[in-house]
Formats: structure tokens, C-alpha cells, sequence
């Protein structure tokens, strides 16, 4: 019985990571990608700084950012460092650079 109990326990932790693992991959369609390269080229914003932060997919954004909406996409943007990053406003984790 403790045999069984520590083996399905074991799966469900393995399990349970997958599924961590599963939720942080964002997938930005073809369409929503078109809508923010058009929009941000419409609505350019000033640069900000964020000396010691690397602009890499999975960075969070500290909480002084201001975050701009982008319409009919749930992600938000922002440039930074003359580079414009779109942003999960639920995490602050970076999603997508744009060069």
C-alpha cells in the first residue's frame, strides 16, 4: 500500500510540474503579433532606462514600469532601451522583444 501511495504521489508532483512548465508558454498568433507591430509603430513611446535588467523572454519588469495596453491583445508594452518588449501585465514577465 505505501508502495502504491509514494508512486502515485511521485506522479502527481511530476505531473504538477509539467503542467508549470506548460503555463508559461505564451503563444502570441500571427494576427495579435501583426496588431502590436502595427499599433506600437502608430503609438511610438519614450524609451525608459532599467540599467541592470536584461531584456530576455521570462525577465520581469519591476513594478515602476508603466505598462501600456494594446487593443484586442490581453499583453501590455513597453519600450525599453529603445527596444519595445510585450509584457504579461499578470506577471511582468517579458513575452516577446521586438528589434
Amino acid at each position: 500500500m505505501r508502495m502504491h501511495f509514494t508512486s502515485a504521489a511521485a506522479a502527481l508532483l511530476l505531473l504538477a510540474g509539467v503542467g508549470a512548465v506548460a503555463a508559461q508558454d505564451v503563444v502570441i498568433t500571427p494576427e495579435q503579433d501583426t496588431v502590436v507591430r502595427e499599433y506600437v509603430k502608430k503609438q511610438p513611446l519614450a524609451s525608459v532606462k532599467l540599467p541592470g535588467v536584461e531584456l530576455n523572454v521570462g525577465t520581469a519588469l519591476p513594478d515602476t514600469v508603466e505598462l501600456h495596453e494594446v487593443p484586442d491583445v490581453k499583453y501590455r508594452y513597453v519600450v525599453v532601451d529603445n527596444r519595445t518588449v510585450l509584457v504579461d501585465p499578470g506577471t511582468r514577465k517579458i513575452i516577446k522583444v521586438y528589434d
